[in-house]
């Protein structure tokens, strides 16, 4: 009997009026479930405007406790609908540190737990090490009825070293919440950062027999033009359903989570390493 699971990433415009980005993605949260969503991916940061863009906003404005106003309704919500919710957001923790935090709330309302951010950039636009602390939760895996799967935000995208520790740790499905896009008036040199952003998750779908979701905001705020194209692909790396550029949405795509393990085995990227000439890695 397959494995299968139904995938829904929620895209949408935040504007600096936190309650109102709450009311849109609980509607598109709807949307997603009534199409038959079961595991449900919130872009980064989804609630508030992408703060980072600028230099030392005051972290009181946007941040908020675990367990808080806006988890209470993500928890509230997956109980109602029966689906899991991924939900990441600005936390202030009871350590009094900040970390770029996504929590995970199971179909009875119950959280599964958060993962905290692990790599930060800090670049024009992308301003982040103002914000937040480096995560100090390591890789987690959230086993559910629906599917087993990791949380990785935004910039863990780019590091190869993440994606294979949650496929080692038994993830079906790599979850990246994203807030990603060009700054007005610069024009990267090195080429199509879109393009560079989709290869290199499809990239890591491949090398690692997995599933890959990656939600992304949309729409202008200030410099900043987000991308979009939300998309889900399979473990050998095909773009199964791809979002718009420039509208909010919901992507719902059925998944075969036993294509995982056909791709692996076919190709033999699991049995085939060699973990013994990989122990001189993770220096300087």
């Amino acid at each position: 009997m397959k494995k299968f699971t139904t995938i829904g990433l929620v895209q949408t415009k935040a504007s600096n009026d936190i309650g109102l980005n709450i009311k849109k993605t609980v509607e598109l949260v709807k949307q997603a479930a009534k199409r038959g969503a079961k595991i449900i991916c919130l872009q980064e940061l989804f609630q508030t405007p992408y703060f980072p863009k600028k230099r030392k906003e005051r972290k009181s404005k946007y941040a908020e406790p675990i367990p808080g106003p806006t988890t209470e309704i993500m928890r509230s919500l997956a109980k109602e609908l029966g689906v899991i919710i991924i939900a990441p957001i600005f936390e202030k923790a009871k350590n009094g540190k900040y970390y770029n935090t996504a929590a995970v709330f199971d179909e009875r309302g119950k959280m599964l737990g958060k993962y905290h951010k692990i790599h930060i950039p800090h670049d024009p636009g992308f301003y982040e090490k103002d914000y937040f602390e480096e995560g100090d939760l390591g890789y987690k895996i959230f086993k559910t009825k629906f599917g087993n799967f990791a949380v990785l935000i935004c910039y863990d995208q780019w590091f190869p070293e993440a994606a294979r520790m949650a496929k080692l740790a038994g993830a079906e499905i790599i979850f990246y919440p994203t807030a990603i896009g060009d700054i007005l008036g610069y024009v990267p040199k090195e080429g199509d950062w879109h393009n560079a952003w989709e290869t290199v998750m499809r990239g890591h779908a491949i090398a690692n027999s997995i599933t890959v979701a990656a939600p992304n905001r949309v729409g202008r705020e200030n410099k900043s033009v987000f991308w979009g194209q939300s998309f889900v692909c399979d473990a050998f790396g095909k773009v199964l359903k791809r979002a718009s550029k420039n509208k909010e949405e919901v992507v719902v795509v059925k998944v075969d989570l036993d294509m995982n393990k056909f791709i692996s085995d076919s190709w033999g990227f699991m049995k085939n390493r060699r973990s013994d000439t990989y122990k001189a890695l993770g220096g300087k």
